[in-house]
């Protein structure tokens, strides 16, 4: 490769193989990604919009390039985006054929953009600022809806990344503002009436219309209500995304002060500033409360964190035991204390004097955890990492308490969507409700599609659920849905963090795969992610014989 020009960066052909990818890395640390298909090259800029993963170092699939780190996918020709986690496609660049070689012209930039001419006399009302209520709105704006969008959120913030509050947030490496999906101006940019502060109390999806009480007290609040009225908003489409709540174990003393969630932005901040120099009980092992420990061990701000679970391992839903063992050995590392195999019984109190001595009041707050065993852990502060549980309220009368039962384009009735933590969706293995940020991005784009009648996008039961989890800057990523681990087949050493886990419904041989976990075999777990897509996951046979996966998986996906 040679450099004709600042702007111009001229590439040999013979250097991408057909029907594949590469990137090159420039001096100015940005990246420039080629595609060949036969003689048909296009060059994009080569960093994942999501979070700047070089995309050369991911996976092509036919038509489809996978990033390495979240799988955010785009087509391979023009760089629409396919998956989340990305919010949008990759910038296109000009190229000139030039015999043996290409030039790339970075300087000159395709415009993609697509007219918002469709559907331009409708309107379109999401309730929930989550992922699924945010990704509904962006996607339509950026596939050409012209009608307007009302997003009802109840949060005092616009849309932000929530899986980044128990993560970079809470550690301290990253600012408020970096969260905000889209940028500060996003609602703004995109014609979206942004309406915080906002509840709604009631949903009527026959008539797609709905009721709202607005907070006119707080100023960040964006609606044209200024009195906090109720309020009836009627929609041609109507989309409900109204997520999870925390969900609050029966233990005695939860309601103290000094116990918390963390499902906000608010609730962050409140657990940043009030563990500064206190003594951590962190309550549950799944991946919200090991990524919190992993977060304020990472901070240095406590005089002490210490886990509290019920079972024997860490995230034990998830992955086997060796690969938990793993994981409790990396944050006793970092001087995590852990008591597993435990029940909490009591949220114990102390009584402290206000500190205004006007007032001359008491009050009860955190003093340790009891558990059943008699054993008291002393602790200044303690966090319910508990698990959640859908927001199904609005939706009672037509659904079961497990979930908005919907069709695999998240319909609920003409018009009418669920989507995001309450939906019960068809997936590929079966129908179920996932509560993970990526899933509830897809719901999102699989909404938008249906309300522009686009068959072109593929419905949920084509799309495969994939979460990760960032512990000490290191990322367990996880594909597809097993319903136990206890099924799996182990290559690689996960005490060195550099291992892939394959889990099985049964022990039988010729049984497929429903899911993979890994930490440091990136795209062995996208090459397994494409083949579960295509329906030809790997057998039990297949991995113990040396099964290429990453080869088949792009064998396959041509």
């Amino acid at each position: 490769m040679t450099k004709a020009m600042i702007n111009t960066v001229t590439i040999s052909k013979a250097d991408i193989p057909n029907g594949g990818m590469k990137s090159y890395k420039q001096e100015d640390d940005s990246i420039i990604l080629i595609t060949r298909d036969d003689d048909e090259f296009h060059a994009f800029d080569g960093r994942c919009p999501h979070a700047g993963a070089d995309l050369g170092n991911g996976l092509r699939c036919g038509h489809r390039v996978v990033c390495p780190w979240h799988h955010a996918t785009f087509d391979s020709r023009d760089g629409t985006l396919l998956e989340p986690i990305a919010i949008e496609s990759l910038t296109q660049y000009e190229l000139t054929d030039n015999g043996d070689n290409v030039t790339v012209d970075i300087s000159a930039k395709i415009n993609t953009a697509i007219e918002r001419d469709k559907l331009t006399d409708t309107h379109t009302v999401i309730v929930g600022g989550g992922a699924a209520g945010f990704m509904t709105a962006n996607q339509l704006r950026q596939t050409g809806y012209g009608g307007k969008i009302t997003l009802i959120s109840a949060d005092n913030k616009a849309p932000y990344n929530r899986p980044l509050l128990s993560k970079a947030f809470l550690a301290g490496n990253m600012p408020e503002e970096k969260l905000l999906l889209g940028g500060s101006d996003w609602a703004k940019d995109n014609n979206i009436d942004l309406r915080l502060n906002q509840m709604v109390s009631k949903v009527l999806p026959n008539e797609r219309t709905l009721m709202v009480v607005s907070d006119s007290s707080d100023s960040n609040s964006n609606s044209n209500d200024e009195n906090g009225s109720d309020q009836t908003i009627s929609a041609d489409y109507l989309v409900v995304a109204t997520g999870s709540s925390p969900s609050i174990p029966p233990i005695t003393g939860a309601e103290l002060d000094g116990v918390y969630t963390l499902r906000s932005m608010d609730d962050a901040k409140l657990i940043k500033a009030a563990s500064h120099d206190q003594r951590v009980v962190i309550i549950g092992t799944g991946f919200i409360g090991m990524e919190v420990a992993s977060a304020l061990a990472q901070a240095g701000t406590t005089a002490s964190i210490t886990v509290v679970g019920q079972s024997d391992r860490v995230m034990g839903n998830i992955v086997s035991e060796t690969v938990s063992d793993a994981l409790i050995k990396l944050h006793e590392e970092n001087g995590i204390n852990f008591v597993l195999g435990a029940n909490v019984n009591e949220i114990t109190k102390v009584e402290n004097k206000s500190e205004n001595k006007e007032e001359n009041q008491t009050f009860s707050q955190v003093g340790g955890v009891t558990l059943d065993n008699g054993e008291h852990i002393d602790a200044d502060i303690v966090i319910l990492g508990t698990g959640v549980s859908p927001r199904t309220a609005l939706l009672n009368e037509v659904n079961d308490p497990d979930g908005v039962q919907v069709d695999d384009h998240l319909q609920l009735r003409d018009g009418v969507y669920a989507l995001g933590d309450i939906a019960k969706a068809s997936v590929q293995m079966g129908r179920m409700r996932i509560e993970h940020w990526r899933v509830a991005m897809q719901h999102g784009m699989v909404t938008a599609a249906a309300i522009l009648n686009d068959d072109s996008v593929d419905s949920l039961e084509a799309r495969i659920p994939f979460f990760w989890t960032m512990q000490y800057g290191k990322s367990l990523r996880y594909s597809g849905h097993a319903a136990t681990p206890e099924h799996s087949i182990l290559f690689g050493t996960p005490d060195t963090l550099n291992y892939i886990e394959y889990y099985f419904d049964d022990t039988g041989e010729d049984s497929r795969a429903t899911a993979a976990s890994t930490l440091g075999r990136d795209k062995e777990l996208v090459a397994f992610s494409e083949l579960l897509r295509c329906g030809h996951a790997p057998t039990r046979a297949q991995l113990h014989a040396g099964f290429d996966i990453i080869k088949q998986a792009q064998a396959l996906s041509r």
